[in-house]
């Protein structure tokens, strides 16, 4: 069961109407007329179209289920004693002195761009349930990471 945010549920739920209603018919229509190109055991087309729908429907039914199990977290509940899902983490990293900041969300709403990571990630692993002004050692990929929670909100 997936944790997000309102605005990361309504996202969703945008790209399940997108994919439902212009690319699913857009898919059959591919389909058809590849079909009209007459045999179908040497249409590499028709393949490649009946292929790409069948992409299509996991995606469809991936995102249902997503959302069918998704709960909605009520950001002005949340308390930012510690780092929970949604926490929006200031630190730094002891070693660089770099200053980092990374809100943490459910899988489906990972985004490094928009600086969300995922819940599953070790940098959010290491940091759950600590509170501002730990310091704590994280095994990522490269070794270990030392970084101090300067601040947690909200957005």
């Amino acid at each position: 069961m997936g944790y997000m945010s309102q605005e990361g549920y309504d996202k969703l739920v945008a790209e399940l109407h997108e994919l439902e209603t212009v690319e699913r018919p857009k898919a059959s229509a591919a389909i058809a007329e590849a079909a009209d190109k007459g045999d179908l055991s040497e249409n590499s087309e028709y393949d490649a179209a009946k292929e790409h729908q069948s992409h299509l429907e996991s995606k469809i039914n991936e995102l249902k289920v997503t959302i069918a199990e998704a709960k909605i977290v009520d950001t002005s509940r949340l308390s930012t004693d510690a780092v929970q899902i949604l926490s929006k983490v200031e630190m730094t990293n002891m070693t660089t002195k770099k200053k980092m900041v990374y809100t943490i969300v459910s899988e489906s709403e990972a985004n490094l761009k928009e600086g969300k990571i995922s819940i599953k990630t070790p940098i959010a692993q290491g940091l759950l349930n600590h509170k501002v002004g730990d310091v704590v050692d994280i095994k990522i990929p490269r070794g270990i990471i030392k970084l101090r929670i300067d601040k947690i909100s909200y957005e």
